[in-house]
C-alpha cells in the first residue's frame, strides 16, 4: 500500500482541478431518457462524457497531468488499452510534448488508430498486466516521464471533476453509479462526492470477468492475480494502490454484470437514447438492471464513460 492517508487529502484539489481544466476539457452534457426512467423505476441522469474530447472521461486526468508537468518534460509515457492513452497523446500534443503508449496486442482496432491519429507512439506488448508495467517501466528508464492511466492523484483529481460538475448541476442526488477498471474514475467520482459534502451514495459497475475491484474489497487488499475476460476492454486493469484506498474508504458497493448482461444495456442506451457508447460504458446500465433495489425511487447519476466503438468491425456484423 502506498504510504499516503486518505483524510491527509485536500479535496480542495477537486475545484483547483476543475479550474485548470475549464478551459481545455469539454463541459459535457447530461441526457435523460423517460423510457429508461419507466423501464428501471427511477430518475435517471446521465453525464455524457462519451461526448467529451477524444470520446472518453480519459482526458480529463491525462490533461490535468500533463498540465502540471515541469516545462521541461518533453516525452511522458504510460500503458493502455486505448482511451487513456489516445487521451495522453491529445493532452501531450497540445503542450507539444511526444506521448509514448504502452499498449496490449490484443487492443482494438479503433483505439490503436486514434492513439496514431493524436500523435502517440505506440508500443506494444502482451496482454497482462505484468507486461504492461513492464514495458512502461522500460520507457521510463530512457527518461519519458510516467504518466499512470489511474494510479495517479493527478488523473485521480482530473476524473473527479467529471462527477464534481454532474453533482453541481443536478441537484439532490442519492447515488453516483460508474464503471470500475483500473479505479480512476470511481475513486475520483468518491472524492468529488466527498469534496462537496453530499450524502450522496457513490457505486462501481465492474464486469464479472474482471472483478479485481469486487474481490479486493471483499478481503480487504488488492488482489492482482486475476486474468480479465471481458468484452468490456477498457476496464481490464487491475486496480491501482490509490484508487482501492479511495474506494475502501468511500465507496458504497461494486455491482458485478456479466458480458451478456453488459451487450442487452449496451443495446437498450443504443435504441432508447440514440447515444453511442462502448461496453465498457454500458456497465452501468446493465448494472441498474442486475441490482434494481439499489436506485428504485432514486435520482441516479450515471457516468456514461466514453464512445470509441470500432464502427468498421460493428458495421461489418452487420453485412
Amino acid at each position: 500500500m502506498s504510504e499516503f492517508s486518505i483524510t491527509q487529502l485536500d479535496l480542495d484539489e477537486v475545484a483547483r482541478s476543475q479550474r485548470r481544466l475549464q478551459d481545455y476539457i469539454h463541459r459535457t452534457p447530461v441526457l435523460t431518457s423517460n423510457s429508461l426512467n419507466q423501464r428501471f423505476g427511477c430518475e435517471l441522469f446521465f453525464k455524457a462524457e462519451h461526448l467529451q474530447k477524444t470520446g472518453a472521461f480519459k482526458y480529463r486526468g491525462a490533461s490535468n497531468a500533463v498540465l502540471q508537468l515541469d516545462p521541461a518534460v518533453t516525452g511522458v509515457a504510460t500503458h493502455s488499452s486505448g482511451n487513456h492513452g489516445a487521451a495522453l497523446a491529445a493532452a501531450a500534443r497540445r503542450t507539444e510534448r511526444v506521448a509514448h503508449i504502452v499498449m496490449p496486442d490484443n487492443s482494438i482496432a479503433a483505439k490503436t488508430a486514434a492513439v496514431k491519429a493524436y500523435g502517440g507512439q505506440i508500443h506494444f506488448c502482451e496482454p497482462t498486466q505484468q507486461s504492461r508495467e513492464t514495458a512502461l517501466q522500460a520507457l521510463v528508464e530512457q527518461g519519458h516521464h510516467a504518466v499512470h492511466p489511474y494510479d495517479d492523484w493527478r488523473i485521480i483529481f482530473g476524473q473527479s471533476t467529471a462527477t464534481a460538475e454532474l453533482i453541481t448541476e443536478i441537484s439532490d442526488l442519492d447515488v453516483v453509479i460508474a464503471p470500475v477498471g483500473g479505479g480512476g474514475l470511481i475513486s475520483g467520482a468518491c472524492l468529488a462526492v466527498q469534496a462537496d459534502d453530499q450524502p450522496i451514495q457513490v457505486v462501481a459497475a465492474e464486469p464479472a470477468g474482471a472483478a479485481d475491484s469486487y474481490q479486493s474489497l471483499q478481503q480487504g487488499q488488492r488482489i492482482t492475480s486475476i486474468k480479465p475476460d471481458t468484452i468490456a476492454d477498457g476496464l481490464r486493469a487491475t486496480v491501482g494502490e490509490r484508487n482501492f484506498a479511495v474506494m475502501q474508504a468511500y465507496l458504497q458497493q461494486v455491482v458485478l454484470v456479466d458480458d451478456s448482461q453488459i451487450m442487452q444495456a449496451l443495446g437498450l442506451v443504443w435504441r432508447h437514447t440514440k447515444q453511442l457508447i462502448e461496453p465498457s460504458c454500458a456497465t452501468v446500465v446493465a448494472a441498474l438492471a442486475q441490482q434494481p433495489d439499489l436506485f428504485t425511487g432514486k435520482r441516479v447519476g450515471v457516468i456514461l464513460s466514453g464512445g470509441n466503438v470500432d464502427i468498421d468491425r460493428l458495421l461489418s456484423s452487420l453485412e
